[in-house]
């Protein structure tokens, strides 16, 4: 091993020693976005903020990420295409083509991943004027205190605070959201089932 690095050229050396580090750090950060480590903040997301630079549909192409995938794509192809290639300046060419084209499919795997998930979160405020529910705790009359309401969101059952401005509203009484009041509290109205 020690006879094969000292056999090679300065240049070599330094494409070598990239192309390792650029792998090393790849795998280490595949590792860590797919156990959930890879958040905001996260060394393998370091960004380099650049305002004037428009970064197009939300994907910032300046990221320490994109830096090693170039790294990558470039070392391994030169180091690959080397031998057949006689010309440096074309090699160079050839294999920065390479490692661009490797951050431009990687920047789309990761957008299609991103596009696939589902935070979960409901926006209350958005989501719950005129949806129907059932008091699951008996609400007070005249907004004299807080009962609990189950309503539908979105095809998703959830549990509330809820006030009334009306009578009180007993458990197991059909209601309907009228407003939002904060996050965690709706004001509600009971529905009138009609009998015929």
């Amino acid at each position: 091993m020690i006879d094969w690095w000292t056999s090679l050229s300065l240049f070599s050396k330094i494409l070598w020693s990239i192309t390792l580090a650029s792998s090393l750090i790849f795998v280490i950060q595949s590792v860590l976005t797919f156990i959930g480590a890879d958040t905001d903040g996260a060394i393998s997301d370091f960004d380099m903020n650049m305002d004037d630079v428009p970064s197009g549909d939300g994907a910032n192409l300046y990221t320490f990420r994109n830096l090693v995938v170039f790294c990558l794509g470039f070392g391994w192809t030169a180091i690959l295409l080397g031998p057949q290639i006689g010309s440096t300046g074309l090699l160079m060419v050839i294999s920065a083509v390479c490692g661009i084209g490797l951050v431009v499919a990687v920047m789309y795997i990761f957008k299609f991943l991103s596009n696939m998930q589902q935070s979960g979160t409901i926006n209350v405020f958005k989501s719950a004027v005129g949806c129907y529910g059932t008091a699951y705790l008996k609400i007070p009359e005249g907004r004299s205190g807080e009962g609990k309401v189950q309503i539908s969101i979105n095809d998703s059952v959830r549990e509330y605070n809820a006030m009334t401005d009306g009578e009180e509203i007993p458990t197991g009484a059909p209601v309907t959201v009228v407003e939002v009041l904060d996050a965690n509290t709706l004001l509600v109205e009971r529905q009138n089932s009609i009998i015929i």
